[in-house]
């Protein structure tokens, strides 16, 4: 596989720390994404530098996580983290360690990682670091801890939905005792944040199988303190297929309509999150019935789409393609609101009527009549259109 620039310049700069009498090594995902032959452009390196060492080595550098070891190097004009070897002590609320100290092999460091597959690293001359069978692992497509399950949960309970995340972003499978270990500390996720729930819920709606890692969820017994009917609603998600976040939410709202704000509220959605879910399964009611012009003229293509999906998804029937929609929206009179040719002010001059809400019926009016090219989008077209046909009604 060809190296991406984030890796070149990764090299450089193990290439500057071991010129420096230290170890450095690229590390987790990028290691792993570069076995299974996907593109590469979150590159770690991992040294047994110290941070203040590190410092040392390079000219421009970021305290981004200094406390952890983590250190954001700019001298070779990208960015490249680079953490130090660590261990971690005690975990008192299966978040977080008490402390982080320091170490000065590459065994110890991946001796603290989540699975096998994550806990790999490459040396500059290519040669694999695999301690945990990780290569193996990823010939079997499976998901496996490192060393004892239950401890890794147990340090950190976002790592069994990160299981659950790998397993939908790779289409592995969870090995046997990994996932008998998250059935038993399943309710440790209850100790999590929400925002950290949220990122990992968000990843797996851009994964290429999202079914099969919710099927997971619900294996894994996950699924009961998360909000959202997975269990009943699984089959419902065989055919969703998306590459942005905000769908997977709004198709989840779509599942479980009587806990919209329940979903809202525990995922601590974004007002713009909430907003295109909200356009979204008002279209996708509308959809049901038939669009109208006004319809492709106030959303966003992305919107009209995503409404179009759902309804396939739930097997409705559409007499019109995914790709009509586009050709739909761009084939109206006008694309904006401030393309119509004519304002409030135009009504106010073509008659001896004050400001009122009569303003906005007469507009909306006369916008509705230009999309449906009742009337031609010009200044003397929309006056004569207006005293003759929208005064002469009223």
């Amino acid at each position: 596989m060809k190296k991406s620039e984030e890796w070149l310049v990764a090299l450089k700069v193990i290439d500057k720390i071991e010129k420096a009498g230290f170890d450095a090594v690229i590390v987790g995902g990028a290691v792993r994404d570069y076995l299974l032959n996907k593109s590469v452009n979150d590159v770690d390196v991992a040294t047994s530098a110290l941070p203040s060492e590190v410092k040392e080595i390079f000219s421009s550098t970021v305290d981004v996580g200094i406390d952890h070891g983590t250190v954001l190097v700019l001298d070779e004009g990208q960015p490249v983290e680079v953490t130090t070897f660590r261990t971690e002590g005690t975990y008192t609320d299966y978040r977080r360690p008490e402390e982080v100290t320091f170490v000065r092999t590459l065994q110890e460091d991946l001796e603290r990682r989540d699975f096998t597959i994550n806990a790999m690293a490459i040396l500059k001359n290519g040669t694999i670091i695999d301690l945990f069978g990780g290569q193996e692992d990823i010939e079997k497509k499976v998901i496996r801890a490192v060393g004892d399950p239950n401890v890794r949960f147990r340090e950190d309970a976002l790592r069994m939905l990160r299981a659950i995340r790998f397993s939908a972003q790779l289409g592995f499978t969870i090995e046997e005792k990994t996932l008998k270990a998250i059935q038993i500390d399943s309710d440790l996720i209850d100790f999590i944040a929400k925002e950290r729930i949220t990122m990992e819920m968000a990843k797996i709606w851009k994964s290429d199988y999202v079914y099969e890692g919710l099927k997971w969820l619900v294996v894994s017994k996950l699924a009961p303190y998360l909000v959202g009917d997975f269990k009943n609603q699984l089959k419902s998600w065989k055919e969703f297929r998306s590459n942005k976040p905000e769908v997977g939410w709004a198709y989840l709202c779509l599942l479980n309509r009587k806990d919209i704000q329940h979903i809202f509220d525990f995922y601590r959605l974004s007002k713009k999150e909430k907003t295109f879910i909200r356009d979204v399964l008002n279209l996708y009611d509308a959809l049901l019935q038939k669009w109208t012009l006004m319809d492709y003229f106030s959303n966003e293509l992305l919107v009209l789409e995503t409404a179009y999906d759902f309804a396939i998804w739930q097997h409705h029937s559409v007499p019109f393609s995914k790709e009509d929609i586009a050709k739909v929206k761009e084939n109206l009179p006008i694309q904006k609101v401030d393309e119509l040719a004519i304002n409030g002010n135009h009504l106010i001059n073509w008659t001896d009527k004050k400001r009122g809400p009569w303003i906005k019926v007469a507009l909306d009016a006369a916008l509705i009549a230009v999309l449906n090219r009742y009337v031609e989008n010009e200044e003397e077209k929309l006056k004569e259109w207006f005293l003759n046909d929208f005064i002469d009604e009223r």
